[in-house]
């Protein structure tokens, strides 16, 4: 197994409810109950004991409900100010899910303004960064068809681009996700088709895991 990590290395996780999981405040850090209860802290957990000569300091500062836009607000003191050698973002859930939920008066944010949002952060973080990783948002619904599922894959196909476009190691979660579904069904992850359970975030962290490296 190896590992693209430095030993004490900052690894910094920003997102939305998924990378929250009620993580500590004002700043999730490693160990015990403080990096939240899902994908953040199997991560942490996997690294800490398969590679127990290269520590790597985890940090959450995931938020529930947040968007492209909420990220854009506090990309100083939640990401530039913490100096991450490394940094993993998955937005995106939410800015689509307010497309389609109650609070369809809510100011959306169409993918053009996404797009556009998450470049500027990307351009202003990247070059201070030894690593980035941009993780997909995803649906958990296996029919194509299905507007919300046609949506998210829509901003998907945009951090994919951006990814590239900014030298970053990409996470396909939806494809992570559509492996398992072709299997078993959704409800077996969870009940809104979006907040997994233990074995959907463990999906979550070894589609992470996979892609920097480490088997």
């Amino acid at each position: 197994m190896s590992i693209p990590f430095q030993a004490n290395q900052k690894l910094l996780f920003i997102g939305d409810s998924i990378t929250d999981c009620g993580r500590g405040r004002p700043l999730g850090q490693r160990r015990a109950s403080s990096l939240g209860s899902g994908y953040v802290s199997f991560v942490d957990s996997i690294l800490g004991a398969a590679h127990p000569e290269l520590p790597v300091r985890v940090l959450n500062t995931g938020i529930s409900g947040n968007r492209v836009t909420d990220l854009e607000a506090r990309w100083q003191t939640d990401v530039l100010d913490l100096e991450p050698n490394w940094l993993s973002v998955m937005i995106g859930i939410n800015d689509v899910w307010r497309q389609f939920d109650s609070e369809l008066g809510a100011m959306q944010v169409g993918p053009e303004e996404y797009e556009s949002i998450y470049r500027r952060l990307l351009a202003q973080t990247r070059p201070q960064l030894d690593g980035l990783v941009l993780m997909t948002p995803y649906f958990l619904e296996s029919n194509l068809e299905d507007p919300m599922r046609a949506k998210m894959d829509v901003y998907g196909a945009i951090t994919k681009k951006l990814a590239a476009e900014f030298d970053a190691i990409y996470v396909d979660t939806q494809a992570a996700f559509d492996r398992y579904l072709a299997h078993q069904p959704t409800q077996s992850l969870c009940s809104d088709r979006v907040h997994p359970n233990g074995v959907g975030h463990m999906i979550l962290a070894r589609s992470f895991l996979q892609a920097v490296g480490v088997s």
